[in-house]
């Protein structure tokens, strides 16, 4: 089954592992940011290793985002950041696993101090719906 994991974030200055640059994770003791980083980078590698990790990517700063919405019958352009958000999507994981059980287990792993993780089924294709 595949997956989606969204990392939503929002470091200051806007950087990459978010973690980093979040006052929540760099107020824990040092060993407990240690193991969090460990525990993730462990997590990364056994889905590379298993075959399960089918593709992430760390996204840049909202501020350069574009927007477009629909308006007056034609797309419209408008600058980012998101409207009415402190969080933003800061990255993402397409993971394809053998269940829900697992998916869950690794958003867990993934999800730190200062940040929201959202897993999300998959439509198609190998998705919830196959």
């Amino acid at each position: 089954m595949k997956y989606v994991i969204m990392i939503h974030s929002n470091p200051q200055p806007w950087g990459h592992p978010t973690s980093e640059f979040l006052p929540a994770h760099q107020e824990l003791p040092a060993d407990v940011r240690q193991r969090l980083n460990a525990d993730f980078e462990r997590v990364l590698s056994e889905l590379q290793a298993n075959g399960e990790l089918v593709g992430g990517e760390a996204l840049g700063d909202p501020a350069a985002a574009r927007l477009y919405r629909w308006r007056d019958g034609a797309p419209l352009a408008s600058d980012g950041p998101y409207s009415e958000s402190k969080e933003h999507l800061a990255g993402f994981f397409l993971i394809d696993v053998e269940d829900r059980s697992r998916a869950e287990e690794v958003a867990a792993v993934m999800s730190g101090p200062g940040e929201t993780v959202e897993l999300r089924p998959l439509m198609w294709p190998g998705g919830a719906d196959q």
